[in-house]
């Protein structure tokens, strides 16, 4: 018997529309409220599977400061997933995956299972307008100058009120245009007006400590420089000032109490909180940019209240020790968009959207808690320097450095699909097959049936989940079931037992 080959199928044609039940202009099937890295990878993540999306931005333009993140592990592995990859890496710089967790400087553990073992620091306002350009590419349509005023749901959808004048048409009048859409996301950032209206609490603790954060020149030789925060750096883990890059520096400092985050500083506030702790402003001159951050910690107490939903940093919000905020956003996107295609597909299992919240809200609450851990460990207090040091000596075993790099870089993560082997509920790497690479057949946002046994099939799935029969790739268990989002929903070597779960992840088959 000859072994099946991959196949890719296009998406199926649009099924269902809203209803016309309200005086509505414009009929999507979702509304994004939010175009960051969260909005816009959902956006593209939602075309993949013709679903009709609107992104509205309340910036009429993008930020024009530079701010440099880091891609974690995971979050490349999802672009390369996407066919994302090699675009992203032309803009960014790679450094090597250590040193993440409080700031502890110990080196990446050997063999960290991924073929992308690395952090890619990348200026913020790059990375959104790459993501953001996939999704229009795509066929997303993104409004700027739109903001959400207010919103009714009902059973068929969601009426979304715009602020009045807030559209690039100048649309005016009593409450502002008003759009019809089946579902709306809210990822509108910590403040989010969508969670607002949507009435979902938002626990934690506010903000008891903030930090100073921005890029400027200084005045004085690089040495000077380099000597003095070597200096401090030994106690003051929230202080540093470090080479940029075209003559600037990134500069981080205590700031003298908690402010109002929605001004920011001012370059005198800079000059002020360096002397105190340093001893000297060391000249700083010619901000790019200024800004402050705290470390307020908040999780939405329900990701989905009918038909509208929460994703990035309008579910949670945290210091950003580690680097993780954007990641998690993003990641929060990359689960969250297939599932709300199926649901307007019509092929969606009752119980598969609520999988949502019971996957990434785990994954929040972990990271909220490793940053309050990391934050506890910055602090000046004998007591978490006596811990910090403590940590530091348990990091030279391989074992605890691994657990925290994996933490930190979200490859350790093991969604709840039920008892069976380990790698069951965990993200497969990018392994080797007979057409290349394992991430070179994602890039439609399909399963995959990847089958080394050559013998079972997909058969009403298949306009859903491709098949690849591949008794070469490099894998220790006969078959695996993988979901769009890289995770692993079954394992096995059973035709009924793969039906099963072809059902449970995507639903009916086809006629």
């Amino acid at each position: 018997m000859n072994s099946p080959q991959f196949t890719a199928e296009p998406s199926a044609t649009d099924t269902e529309t809203a209803s016309d039940a309200a005086s509505d202009s414009v009929t999507f099937d979702v509304i994004i409220a939010g175009c960051g890295p969260t909005g816009a990878m959902l956006a593209a993540e939602l075309r993949l599977h013709d679903v009709r999306v609107l992104v509205l931005e309340k910036e009429t333009e993008p930020a024009s400061f530079v701010r440099v993140v880091g891609l974690h592990i995971r979050s490349l592995e999802l672009m390369a997933m996407r066919g994302l990859l090699d675009r992203v890496l032309e803009h960014g710089r790679r450094r090597p995956a250590a040193g993440f967790f409080a700031g502890i400087s110990k080196p990446a553990p050997e063999g960290l299972d991924s073929a992308h073992a690395y952090l890619l620091g990348i200026p913020q306002p790059v990375i959104v307008r790459l993501l953001e350009e996939h999704a229009i590419r795509l066929g997303a349509q993104v409004r700027r100058g739109c903001a959400v005023a207010g919103f009714e749901q009902d059973d068929e959808g969601v009426t979304v009120e715009l602020a009045t004048g807030g559209t690039p048409a100048g649309v005016t009048g009593e409450g502002g245009e008003r759009l019809r859409t089946r579902y709306l996301v809210g990822c509108d950032g910590g403040r989010s007006t969508v969670r607002k209206l949507l009435g979902v609490g938002f626990p934690g603790e506010p903000s008891r400590i903030e930090t100073l954060m921005g890029e400027m020149e200084v005045g004085v030789p690089q040495e000077e420089v380099a000597a003095k925060v070597t200096e401090i750096g030994e106690t003051n883990k929230r202080f540093w000032l470090r080479p940029f890059g075209g003559g600037a520096y990134s500069v981080v400092v205590p700031a003298a109490g908690v402010g109002d985050r929605a001004e920011p500083p001012t370059l005198q506030d800079f000059k002020q909180q360096l002397r105190a702790i340093a001893g000297t402003d060391f000249g700083v001159h010619s901000p790019r940019w200024l800004s402050r951050f705290g470390d307020a910690t908040r999780l939405a107490e329900r990701y989905r209240v009918g038909r509208v939903l929460l994703a990035g940093d309008a579910a949670h919000i945290h210091p950003p020790a580690g680097g993780q905020g954007l990641n998690l956003g993003v990641q929060d996107a990359f689960n969250l968009g297939w599932k709300l295609a199926a649901q307007i597909r019509g092929w969606a299992p009752e119980t598969l959207l609520d999988t949502y919240q019971a996957e990434r809200h785990p994954v929040a609450e972990d990271v909220l808690d490793n940053t309050r851990a990391q934050m506890e460990l910055h602090s000046t207090e004998p007591g978490p320097q006596a811990l910090r040091r403590l940590l530091t000596e348990l990091m030279d075993i391989d074992e605890v450095n691994r657990r925290l790099i994996e933490k930190i870089t979200a490859i350790g993560i093991r969604y709840d699909f039920g008892d069976g082997p380990d790698l069951l509920g965990r993200r497969l790497r990018d392994i080797e097959v007979k057409q290349g690479h394992l991430y070179g057949l994602l890039h439609h946002g399909r399963g995959l049936l990847l089958d080394r046994t050559a013998r079972l099939a997909v058969g009403g799935w298949s306009d859903r989940v491709d098949h690849l029969a591949d008794p070469t790739a490099e894998l220790d268990v006969p078959c695996l079931l993988l979901r769009p989002d890289g995770h692993v929903a079954w394992i096995g070597d059973d035709q009924q037992d793969l039906n099963d779960h072809l059902f449970r992840w995507f639903g009916e088959p086809a006629d």
